[in-house]
């Protein structure tokens, strides 16, 4: 028989954008203890090249499965899943990964006019990953794929400060809505955990209203359906939820931040992995 894991649960994004996640896990799965890893340092993950942001990641869960042994992981991001998670569960294949992937599907699924968008980073718009879910999914679709150069650094912005240009949101999402022979867009998938943070000043921008899909719940309740499966060991009170951002020291308005999502920001004697 199996020894029970470590209750620990760590979720893993390029900046704060997984705190969206976190805050929907921690309604599906009390009890466990939750470590949320922003990878602050390298962010945004747009101005990487593939190769070297891939060998980064790696390197980096190296790290941090070494430090805090978690249960499970959570990759609340996008583009570090589209990327890395396969190449993660080969390099660690006794870790539970829990992966994050554009909602493609349930967009299809749910459009009536058959136009959808997707806004993402320009990684994953690149990526086959996302093109393989068109086909497979969205085939009788038509998908318009929205890079956003800029909107995860807006929503990061705004998660610290409480200002955002709204111009700007309005001006990143512009693209995704198409009229054409008496169609419009009626969905759009929010294909970056930072997006939600801003889904109030996307739909005051927005041309005409559509239906904004978050997966932050779905990606709570994968993880809440895998750690159902797993037998965790008890956890310790005196170890709390933290937040641990990969540059080691993290600004005062981050740990405000994480403070209003019920996790310490834990400081460390220096970076995980340098920028």
């Amino acid at each position: 028989m199996s020894e029970p894991v470590d209750p620990s649960v760590l979720f893993f994004d390029s900046g704060i954008g997984g705190l969206s996640v976190v805050k929907e896990a921690r309604i599906i799965l009390p009890g466990l203890r939750y470590v949320f890893v922003a990878d602050d340092a390298a962010f945004p993950y747009g101005a990487w090249q593939e190769p070297a942001l891939l060998d980064r990641l790696v390197d980096l869960f190296d790290r941090l499965i070494e430090t805090f042994r978690p249960g499970m992981i959570v990759i609340a991001c996008n583009t570090a899943s589209t990327l890395a998670i396969d190449r993660l569960r080969v390099v660690f294949p006794n870790q539970v990964f829990v992966g994050t992937v554009p909602a493609i599907k349930p967009a299809a699924e749910r459009t009536r006019s058959g136009l959808v968008s997707v806004l993402a980073t320009p990684g994953t718009v690149r990526r086959q990953y996302t093109r393989d879910l068109i086909s497979q999914f969205a085939a009788r679709c038509h998908v318009r794929l929205v890079g956003s150069e800029n909107l995860a650094e807006l929503a990061e912005t705004y998660m610290q400060i409480g200002f955002v240009d709204e111009e700007a949101v309005r001006r990143e999402i512009a693209p995704c809505f198409v009229d054409e022979g008496g169609r419009r867009t009626d969905i759009v998938v929010l294909a970056c955990t930072h997006y939600p943070f801003l889904a109030n000043r996307m739909r005051k921008t927005a041309p005409w209203p559509v239906d904004w899909i978050d997966t932050s719940e779905a990606i709570a309740r994968r993880a809440l359906a895998l750690a159902e499966g797993m037998e965790f060991a008890r956890r310790d009170d005196w170890r709390p939820d933290i937040a641990v951002f990969t540059s080691g020291d993290p600004r005062s308005e981050l740990v405000r931040l994480v403070a209003g999502f019920g996790l310490a920001a834990h400081r460390l004697d220096a970076p995980l992995v340098g920028s």
